[in-house]
């Protein structure tokens, strides 16, 4: 008997917050809305952090643009490193054959 997790749209929560500080009594609001007063808080710190980036879906991440240009290039630099470990392999076998091995 387990109950199935409720989900949320990403403009439900953004008014719930927006109401959460016009409203005095959080409570209050959170059982009108027919959610657990914790998740109206937790909403309230995302938001509080995150601004416009808050809620972005299930498995997307909250990157701020600089973190998402860090990852970028993060990526970038394991490609880059890996294309060099391939050809420094490669050109050690070539060099085995005609005997101008360098040992790089």
């Amino acid at each position: 008997m387990s109950r199935e997790r409720r989900t949320f749209t990403r403009e439900f929560k953004l008014n719930a917050v927006e109401l959460s500080y016009s409203r005095k009594n959080i409570v209050e609001l959170a059982n009108e809305l027919k959610i657990r007063p914790e998740l109206l808080y937790r909403w309230r710190a995302e938001f509080a952090s995150f601004q416009g980036a808050s809620f972005p879906g299930n498995g997307n991440s909250k990157l701020t643009e600089e973190q998402k240009e860090i990852a970028r290039l993060k990526k970038e630099l394991a490609n880059m490193q890996m294309e060099r470990d391939i050809l420094k392999k490669a050109v050690s076998i070539f060099s085995k054959s005609d005997g101008k091995y360098t040992g790089l």
